[in-house]
């Protein structure tokens, strides 16, 4: 998806300036926010691709003009309406209308370190062979969906080379979309900067962008 969210090599923004000594957290309700994405999770309320596409489907000004954990909050709201966890009458009230343990138990501290621990690796065991090894050349697709994908739009119809194979992973692209996992190769692909921004770019610049077999063909 084309949207706001794609930065890179996009001008117009301004400077970034970093905050010195930011603070992990600049409100105690970002706390609350961040204590929300395990027990989503846990719950089946989500994967983590479902989120990262529900914070891109947010309208461009909207987004800009809202903070990191805004747009957490903009899209846990989204897929609890939209997985049934909670009703639109208890998201305005903020007080749940029936409490079921026995279908929804509760996650508590104590599980939490668990559930990190153990988690919900994208990684898979699965067979799929890869279709590139070290030091290929590949050209990245030129395609451009209207949907999540983890294929920046700045490296496509560029030439890297593979770096590095991290294995079998679930195919960020579908699974947003609860059109499967179809688990397939992630590999570290190097990208010189001239290729990607031009000769004004530095010729000794190197940027590496994890892509994933469908991402690719042989270059």
């Amino acid at each position: 998806m084309n949207g706001v969210h794609d930065f890179g090599g996009m001008h117009g923004y301004g400077e970034i300036n970093p905050e010195q000594n930011e603070p992990v957290f600049h409100d105690e309700w970002e706390k609350r926010v961040l204590g929300l994405f395990v027990p989503i999770m846990a719950a089946g309320g989500m994967c983590v691709d479902e989120f990262r596409a529900q914070i891109e489907l947010m309208g461009a000004s909207n987004y800009l003009k809202t903070s990191y954990y805004e747009h957490w909050l903009h899209a846990f709201e989204k897929l609890l309406l939209t997985s049934g966890l909670v009703t639109e009458e208890e998201l305005r009230s903020g007080k749940a209308s029936m409490v079921d343990p026995a279908i929804s138990p509760p996650v508590t501290v104590s599980d939490i370190p668990v559930i990190t621990a153990t988690g919900s690796s994208a990684r898979r065991d699965g067979k799929a062979e890869p279709k590139f090894k070290k030091n290929d050349l590949v050209l990245v697709r030129n395609e451009h969906p209207t949907h999540h994908t983890r294929c920046p739009r700045y490296v496509r119809d560029k030439i890297g080379q593979i770096d590095r194979d991290h294995g079998v992973f679930v195919f960020p692209d579908t699974a947003a979309h609860g059109n499967g996992e179809k688990p397939q190769h992630c590999y570290s692909v190097k990208f010189s900067a001239r290729e990607l921004w031009g000769d004004n770019a530095s010729e000794s610049d190197s940027i590496y962008v994890d892509l994933w077999d469908d991402h690719l063909i042989l270059g």
